[in-house]
């Protein structure tokens, strides 16, 4: 009978809808929402006209689902910086900066094991 590592007991736990995990992934697990992440951690506050511009082929309508997704949970903030017309820039909360750990291993594992 195999024993299961240290590593993988700690990040075991509930399974289904009460799995961290899964509770995680369910908020920023698809391409688009990590990739909005990596924008505004490396780049700071965007407006949504900067990332249409920075990523390639996400459709308006995939942009706007993902950053009300964000937006809901705590993770980004919308703020208004003119009234007429109203313009927005999207600034990481501190929910949302508490992410940077996983991004950067992210970041890293990706230099590590390139495609």
């Amino acid at each position: 009978m195999a024993t299961q590592s240290k590593k993988s007991r700690s990040i075991s736990g509930s399974s289904g809808a009460a799995c961290p995990v899964r509770r995680t992934l369910d908020v920023i697990g698809d391409a688009w929402t990590v990739l909005i992440l990596r924008d505004l951690f490396v780049q700071g506050a965007r407006r949504y006209q900067d990332f249409l511009e920075s990523l390639e082929n996400i459709s308006p309508n995939t942009l706007s689902n993902r950053l009300k997704k964000l937006e809901e949970h705590g993770i980004v903030e919308r703020r208004f910086y003119s009234d007429h017309p109203p313009r927005a820039e999207y600034h990481l909360t501190h929910l949302g900066q508490s992410l940077g750990p996983i991004m950067v291993a992210l970041r890293d594992w990706g230099r590590k094991n390139p495609a």
